[in-house]
């Protein structure tokens, strides 16, 4: 890495759990500053704008915590229990560091849907991805015959998508772990269900 990509990386690791927490509007350049020791004149010296920091920080966000799904998942050979893994990783808050001011996926789609373009847009690749995850799983586990046949997938994946981000909005918004927990225990008699 060059000199300017080190410094560019510096700033997206500092600024990521800023943005996750106080989300867009709430992280200031100030926070910025604050958080890197760098100078308003160092933080547009590599970055156009507070959009762009924005951006590379939910994106690097999501990255960690797909790496973190992923390499729990890859280590599953039972499908069912790799759609599990999706609801043990989002139950407990305190694992992943990322989650501790909860999904930056949920956080930043609730405040930029009709704001933000850029980073809305980058929000809607992130859920395209995760959904399309979970439906290879499924498709997968269709094929090796341990999932029925007539699932359909991309349904699925919706739907454990929603309930997962909704368990995700109550806890954070109620302060009480039951709402989770609730939406979490559905899901996991749903993705029984599922098993031939």
């Amino acid at each position: 890495m060059t000199k300017a990509e080190k410094t560019r990386q510096f700033i997206i690791e500092k600024t990521a759990p800023i943005f996750n927490r106080k989300g867009y509007a709430g992280t200031s350049l100030s926070d910025i500053t604050e958080a890197t020791g760098l100078t308003k004149g160092s933080i547009y010296g590599n970055f156009k704008n507070k959009d762009e920091v924005a951006i590379a920080a939910f994106n690097y966000n999501f990255g960690l915590l797909s790496k973190w799904i992923k390499k729990k998942r890859d280590n599953e050979p039972d499908p069912i229990k790799k759609l599990k893994i999706y609801i043990s990783v989002f139950s407990d808050f305190t694992e992943n560091p990322v989650l501790r001011w909860g999904c930056p996926v949920l956080n930043s789609a609730t405040e930029v849907d009709d704001t933000h373009v850029d980073l809305r847009d980058n929000v809607v690749t992130a859920i395209r991805k995760w959904h399309d995850s979970i439906v290879k799983v499924i498709n997968d586990g269709k094929k090796s015959g341990i999932i029925k046949p007539d699932v359909d997938a991309t349904a699925f994946g919706w739907v454990l998508v929603a309930l997962i981000e909704g368990g995700v909005m109550l806890v954070k918004v109620t302060g009480k772990t039951n709402t989770l927990n609730a939406a979490m225990d559905h899901a996991k008699k749903i993705i029984d269900e599922l098993a031939i």
